[in-house]
């Protein structure tokens, strides 16, 4: 059994999954409050589904980008499951997420998420071997450079206000509905799952948050 957690944003996930299914997930629009939120919510969804830490073999945890705050939140957590129970730690971009979630395209797809001052952790995709696969690293965005990207048709999935979604008028782009907007905590699982069956894990003391700077690049 693998246990997901994603607190990258306000959008909160966790999840559990066993390789063939889905044994259990919840999702949630938290106001700031992971640090108190978190472990009972994993406690909650462990009751509800009829099993302890003991079922638990490996963790998955949503690396970011995302608020810096937060993202060290579900970490601390997954570390600290993975030091003391001695399992695997696997840690997924967040973007990767979304993107896994959309249907194949010939399409590009671009990934945004919320980061701040009306800005957008984002990232380009492309549909290659059944897989999206990033094109580039993560940058800061505003909506309106998103919107100026899609010189060509294009898919757009994020985590958009009813404003922001409106104010994204570029006729090539082709706007995720919100509910395939919303990072599922399943998909991290499974992201974690297939990276820990191929014996593909991190290391819990060298395992670290991705964050971005305003100016779109990566911290020293």
């Amino acid at each position: 059994m693998l246990l997901a957690m994603d607190t990258s944003t306000t959008q909160v996930g966790v999840a559990l999954y066993d390789g063939t299914q889905v044994i259990g997930e919840f999702a949630w629009r938290s106001r700031r409050r992971h640090t108190v939120e978190l472990a009972p919510a994993v406690s909650e969804l462990m009751t509800r589904c009829g099993l302890t830490m003991d079922d638990v073999h490996a963790v998955g945890v949503a690396l970011g980008p995302g608020s810096f705050t937060s993202l060290r939140v579900g970490l601390a957590l997954a570390k600290g499951l993975a030091l003391s129970k001695h399992i695997p730690l696997i840690g997924i971009p967040t973007l990767d997420i979304l993107a896994h979630a959309q249907p194949s395209s010939k399409l590009p797809l671009a990934v945004a998420i919320q980061a701040g001052r009306s800005r957008f952790a984002l990232g380009w995709y492309k549909h290659s071997k059944k897989r999206w696969m990033a094109q580039g690293g993560e940058r800061i965005a505003t909506l309106a450079e998103i919107d100026a990207e899609a010189e060509s048709p294009s898919i757009v999935c994020g985590e958009f206000s009813a404003e922001e979604r409106q104010q994204l008028k570029n006729k090539n782009i082709r706007l995720a509905s919100p509910a395939d907007s919303v990072r599922r905590p399943a998909i991290l699982a499974e992201l974690a799952w297939a990276r820990w069956q191929a014996g593909d894990v991190d290391d819990e003391a060298s395992l670290a948050p991705i964050y971005l700077h305003t100016d779109g690049s990566l911290p020293v």
